[in-house]
């Protein structure tokens, strides 16, 4: 499958997620196998903490499509400027509007414009002013460089078919010192080729998933600094029994080669340079001096 048919295979799926929470039900990226499995629910469900989102619209909850939770990892700090990343149904926008406060911003990058139209929604509903949804690829963020404090992203970057220039798009528009903090699935160790391809496609929608001392390396070549990768959850076999199953694959027989060699993490990593002052900090220096 070629980038173009990838990017447009994430642009239907999501559309129909979109389409699906509009109508009340749980949105999902890879939707059912033959038989009705769902296929991503180990990786989707229990991500937020029932305190963070009660005061959410419903529609961005139950747009959730994300492997983890970057709002909570990511420690932002009023006055900070975040972009998230294919920010879908905005619920990582919002809960990042609220940490920033009312000095700082969120914005939220999504191509889908059945999603886009979801976000926006929620940004209504939430009653939130410090929010911007803009319509644009990751592969060519639509923001000036030195411009973001803080980049989020929840399980978007896995689905990219050149993951090298979101990477270095991150870094052109993050300013110095800026933290780049995302949620994403990777891989670990040496998985056989049609396994590899067979488990992504359950546990990210488009098999993409980069093993994580090559999204180390990547990170690098694009310029950051300070790399880390921790693990949030560690996929058993017994997690995707139902999907193999599902798919006529013997579960027990590929076992080993499944148990804990796919993973969300929280992958952390820095733009070198002074970290800038944010807007809550100016304003508060201002006012004392």
């Amino acid at each position: 499958m070629d980038k173009a048919d990838i990017k447009d295979v994430v642009k239907e799926r999501y559309a129909r997620a979109a389409l699906s929470v509009a109508g009340g039900a749980k949105g999902s990226c890879c939707g059912t196998g033959p038989r009705g499995v769902q296929c991503a629910d180990p990786i989707t469900s229990n991500l937020y903490e029932a305190g963070q989102t009660d005061q959410l619209p419903e529609a961005a909850v139950l747009a959730s499509l994300g492997c983890g939770n970057p709002t909570a990892l990511a420690q932002l700090k009023p006055g900070e400027v975040v972009l998230d990343l294919g920010s879908g149904g905005g619920i990582d926008v919002l809960l990042s509007a609220r940490r920033v406060g009312p000095t700082g911003k969120a914005y939220g990058l999504d191509m889908t414009d059945e999603m886009l139209a979801l976000a926006i929604e929620n940004k209504r509903k939430a009653g939130v002013q410090n929010v911007e949804f803009l319509k644009g690829e990751i592969e060519d963020i639509p923001l000036p460089d030195n411009s973001v404090d803080v980049i989020i992203s929840n399980c978007v970057i896995n689905l990219s078919a050149d993951k090298d220039r979101v990477l270095r798009e991150a870094f052109r528009v993050l300013k110095p010192g800026g933290r780049f903090a995302v949620s994403d699935v990777v891989t670990r160790g040496d998985i056989a080729p049609q396994i590899r391809e067979s488990m992504l496609l359950w546990v990210g929608c488009v098999a993409g998933a980069l093993d994580e001392n090559d999204y180390r390396a990547k990170l690098a070549a694009a310029g950051f600094t300070d790399v880390d990768i921790e693990p949030t959850r560690v996929y058993r076999a017994e997690d995707a029994r139902a999907f193999l199953v599902d798919r006529g694959m013997d579960a027990s027989a590929i076992g080993s080669q499944v148990d804990g060699k796919f993973l969300s993490a929280f992958i952390r990593a820095t733009k070198p340079g002074a970290p800038s002052e944010t807007a809550g900090a100016k304003e508060r220096r201002s006012a004392c001096c």
